[in-house]
């Protein structure tokens, strides 16, 4: 069983700066509840005890809002509010699961992925990027059932316009196992429209290898002067680690971009 789940969150946000400069973009409401309980909520319904965080210094304000304990003591013995009392109880709760790692240079997925080497126990584990809301369904929950299934590692997937194959990971895929799960050959970066070998592009949901620490720790920083998860990804690839690209059936949001966010507020309102 998938029992632990990392996140990275040291990211700059710049895709909505200016608010970025001075407040963490996964605290950011969505339809009155902070971005990163959605993403927590996932992972407590997909079956998952323990949750790493990957933040940095500048991004200190996440590990605070799952401690301020001074601040609900006292506001509890003021006003007795039992919606006051419900939100600090699910907080505590949220807090027993999580474990805080440090990124404290921007040097990439890859390089956050790997600060939580000595804290990953199982051989497999799990991996949200949080500016990827997945609604409706959850493709955690979906994914973890396929990697039962198939005792492989699991990448989330989605049918994008052949026109903006450029904005993703763009995967080429050789074997259909099912209706929503295929075999990955390879992993190709923003490719442009021409060299795009499909239309199925990578979303921030992963189930890794614990082997995956061994190719991140020798890798060298590559496009953007970062270390990219995908590269580490294709090494196991052509060493024969099977990947599988999940077709998941919830409705995807963007909310690390500015319309995106706006927009994701709007969805969440109509559930």
């Amino acid at each position: 069983m998938i029992k632990q789940a990392i996140i990275p969150l040291a990211g700059l946000g710049t895709r909505l700066l200016p608010l970025t400069s001075v407040f963490a973009k996964e605290l950011l409401p969505i339809n009155g509840k902070p971005g990163l309980e959605y993403i927590i909520n996932e992972c407590i319904d997909a079956g998952i005890k323990e949750i790493i965080f990957i933040i940095s210094k500048r991004k200190m304000m996440i590990k605070k809002y799952f401690y301020n304990d001074k601040f609900y003591n006292d506001l509890i013995k003021k006003k007795k509010d039992p919606r006051i009392i419900e939100e600090y109880k699910k907080i505590l709760k949220y807090r027993k699961m999580i474990k805080f790692v440090y990124q404290n240079k921007p040097k990439g997925t890859g390089d956050a992925v790997l600060k939580t080497r000595k804290y990953i126990k199982d051989k497999y584990f799990l991996m949200l990027l949080p500016d990827d809301l997945i609604i409706k369904k959850n493709c955690s929950k979906s994914m973890i059932v396929s990697h039962k299934k198939y005792k492989a590692s699991i990448m989330a997937s989605m049918s994008v316009n052949k026109k903006t194959v450029s904005r993703w990971g763009i995967y080429k895929l050789y074997k259909k196992l099912n209706k929503r799960d295929s075999l990955i050959n390879s992993v190709i970066e923003k490719p442009n429209i021409k060299d795009a070998p499909s239309n199925q592009a990578v979303i921030g949901r992963y189930i890794l290898p614990k082997k995956i620490f061994s190719k991140l720790k020798n890798l060298r920083p590559s496009k953007g002067g970062e270390i990219h998860i995908t590269d580490a990804i294709q090494l196991l690839i052509d060493n024969n680690e099977k990947f599988i690209a999940h077709n998941f059936s919830g409705k995807y949001l963007d909310c690390g971009s500015m319309d995106g966010y706006i927009n994701s507020s709007k969805e969440i309102a109509k559930l």
